[in-house]
């Protein structure tokens, strides 16, 4: 977007564009959301900024009216694969709080100075200074929205210190931490809303999840019907599970009430390190793929007259991410060429060679096997060709060695060239990993059964027929056009169901793959 496209969408209040870009006026020393409420400034004392960071470095404190800091991400560090977006899919994990400059800029492949020199031409902010406003925005949320104690909350936040917390908040809003917590009295974000919190080692948080609407809730439905019991659980309206973290084991919860008035999705933390606080936001963002721009997206697949249908049934399609990607690459291993149900089957058998070692709640009491766990003796649990088997070994193996290396940092060639030398991976499973660890947008998996499946189903589109078969005019979406015609493949699978025996038959021929 250029200056004026960004001054129309602020002159509108225009809530789509929340946490894409940042407005600092230069007579108020303020930066706000595009949609902030007060009156749109004068052209000539405005200057946008692609990040908060980038206005805080510039001298400007944060709006205390429209709370910029409360918004949903910007989707480009998905649709990016330059070093600017995988820097701050790896910024916002909070790589910078475990390794530092110079961890981040190894996973990237620089040296600390290239690095800081690309941040900062590219997002008008360097890493220390991006890691700094994601940690303030993690601080004030919960300074404005909980009881937790401050020096409890400066560590959550990812500050190494009380004072460096002191120090940023009053640098970035103005304010002291109390005061900044007293402003909870006459305005509350949609961020964190009801708290239990004991010490710091472990925490239980209930809050709102913000995104920009519409909002599908079929990414549920996704992933219950793939998860593992005693690991995860789901259904159309809600998914829990377990998961390994930085500093510790940690349990969460997500549920969408179509009917709730304001933000209908709820996350419930059920144990935590507040230290890892930050990357399990993260994730949980990036599992249901919060940031995303829905409006654009399904503007640009609604205009295929193959999916037009779909896209106007279901405004709003999420792509399903992944809060390990280590695990990940294991169930995509293993649910290659089998039906969803068969995966299944397999992933519970290899379950039983992780640790139970969390205090059972809603029947969540295992954590996923390492990658070492798999390597020594999970793959003994698996069954089918010797083969695909000893490739899940190898790859674990590599994992837990540390041979092989890749996470949300990483772009499509660069997972390519990791992933493709390994026995048993190709590229249907390169491609479905790079969807779901590091939210590719435009990925289509051509030769993925359900997705011929889905296709078929559509043969009968008006005005489809000249369009390429490979739905390259819908880049870089395509992605998301992947997810509908998975959906279009299980509607029709469901059809089927209600038809005669031998029409049934037939076409669950067709559909007998699906994706894992």
């Amino acid at each position: 977007m250029d200056f004026w496209q960004r001054y129309r969408a602020i002159d509108a209040r225009d809530t789509r564009f929340d946490g894409q870009f940042f407005t600092a006026v230069r007579t108020t020393g303020i930066y706000c959301r595009p949609s902030c409420p007060a009156r749109t400034p004068k052209s000539e004392n405005v200057t946008f900024y692609e990040t908060s960071a980038a206005a805080h470095d510039a001298g400007y404190r944060a709006c205390k009216r429209c709370l910029p800091e409360a918004v949903p991400g910007t989707p480009a560090w998905n649709l990016r694969s330059d070093i600017a977006g995988r820097a701050m899919r790896l910024i916002n994990d909070g790589v910078i709080d475990r390794d530092g400059v110079e961890g981040l800029a190894a996973r990237l492949g620089y040296s600390s100075r290239q690095l800081n020199r690309i941040l900062s031409h590219e997002l008008g902010a360097g890493p220390l200074s991006l890691a700094r406003a994601s940690r303030a925005q993690t601080a004030r949320t919960l300074l404005v929205s909980t009881q937790m104690k401050v020096a409890d909350i400066a560590f959550a936040a990812g500050f190494s210190s009380v004072r460096q917390f002191n120090g940023t908040i009053g640098e970035v809003f103005a304010m002291t931490p109390s005061a900044l917590r007293a402003t909870a009295r006459h305005h509350r974000p949609p961020g964190l809303t009801a708290v239990s919190s004991t010490a710091v080692s472990s925490t239980a948080l209930t809050l709102n999840l913000p995104y920009r609407d519409p909002f599908d809730p079929s990414v549920f439905a996704f992933l219950a019907v793939r998860a593992i019991p005693g690991i995860e659980d789901g259904s159309p309206t809600f998914y829990a599970r377990t998961l390994r973290l930085a500093h510790g084991d940690a349990r969460f919860r997500v549920e969408f009430d179509a009917g709730a008035r304001g933000r209908p999705l709820v996350l419930t933390i059920g144990a935590v390190d507040l230290r890892d606080l930050a990357s399990l936001l993260s994730r949980v963002r990036r599992l249901l793929d919060l940031d995303a721009d829905p409006v654009a997206i399904d503007g640009a697949l609604g205009a295929d007259p193959r999916l037009a249908d779909s896209v106007a049934r279901v405004p709003g399609m999420r792509m399903p991410g992944a809060v390990d990607p280590q695990e990940l690459l294991i169930r995509a291993m293993i649910g290659q060429q089998i039906t969803v149900a068969a995966a299944r089957t397999a992933l519970v058998r290899l379950a039983e060679s992780g640790s139970g070692s969390l205090v059972p709640a809603e029947g969540l009491h295992r954590l996923f096997p390492t990658a070492g766990q798999i390597a020594e003796t999970g793959f003994e649990l698996l069954r089918g060709p010797a083969r695909r088997i000893d490739s899940i070994r190898a790859a674990a193996a590599a994992m837990a060695s540390g041979e092989l290396d890749f996470g949300y940092g990483e772009d499509l060639r660069g997972l390519e060239a990791k992933l493709l030398p390994l026995a048993g991976i190709g590229p249907w499973t390169v491609g479905y990993v790079a969807m779901r660890v590091i939210g590719a947008p435009d990925v289509f998996l051509a030769n993925d059964a359900a997705v011929r499946n889905g296709i078929r189903s559509l043969a009968g589109v008006s005005g489809g027929r000249d369009l390429s078969p490979d739905f390259r005019e819908l880049s870089p979406w395509r992605s998301y056009a992947t997810m509908h015609l998975w959906r279009s493949a299980a509607a029709a699978q469901a059809a089927a169901r209600t038809e005669t025996p031998s029409a049934a038959r037939a076409q669950n021929r067709l559909l007998e793959k699906v994706t894992p």
